[in-house]
């Protein structure tokens, strides 16, 4: 019984969430809904007994996406205002790709076919495995042994999309300073420093 409080409890918090996530005006507030919304989700892995993915979670998707999506859209000015003016003219385009994706999803449902005893497993508890290895320990072991050169090609792949991402994004504005370190290490001290001698009393007082 308690299982199920919290379950219907994250799962209505979670789904009340995403709605506000793509309903609110105000992209801040998009922003934060989502977060609430990863909380929630996170939460339902840990019921499920996936603590490794809902600790990945809340770490790599509300510690980093989410907070630097919140950052993006409170520091560039953004018109949304003038973002919406043209939303009308790509409805359509929009309407058929949500009614394609709306079709695939009454099929998937329409053709789905349950195992009769899932129900009773489902309400049974999770087995403790028999060699005491946690999920994180055996998710550990097989990613970085098995799939070890997949593993550190993502994160090469992650590397260059972060690389091409400073790039691109990389402007050259016109009357901004920048520091020259070559000109600083090779320029004379004779020419920007000035030594002058004082003689006692002509100082100004």
């Amino acid at each position: 019984m308690v299982d199920a409080i919290f379950f219907y409890a994250f799962a209505g918090v979670l789904v009340l969430s995403a709605v506000m996530v793509i309903s609110a005006r105000n992209p801040v507030h998009s922003v934060l809904f989502l977060i609430l919304a990863f909380f929630n989700a996170a939460g339902l892995f840990v019921m499920l007994g996936a603590e490794f993915i809902a600790m990945i979670l809340v770490i790599v998707y509300v510690g980093a996406v989410a907070v630097l999506f919140l950052f993006v859209v409170m520091m560039l000015d953004i018109n949304f205002a003038e973002l919406r003016r043209g939303m009308m003219q790509h409805a359509p385009v929009g309407a058929a790709v949500g009614g394609v994706l709306l079709v695939e999803f009454v099929w998937m449902y329409l053709s789905w076919r349950s195992d009769p005893g899932a129900a009773a497993r489902v309400a049974q508890p999770v087995p403790v495995p028999e060699s005491g290895i946690s999920n994180t320990h055996a998710l550990g072991m097989v990613l970085y042994t098995e799939y070890v050169f997949l593993f550190q090609l993502a994160g090469l792949v992650l590397l260059v999309a972060m690389i091409g991402a400073i790039v691109l994004t990389l402007r050259s504005r016109p009357g901004v300073r920048r520091q020259n370190v070559d000109a600083q290490i090779s320029r004379d001290p004779k020419d920007v420093l000035k030594v002058e001698k004082i003689t006692t009393g002509s100082g100004v007082s």
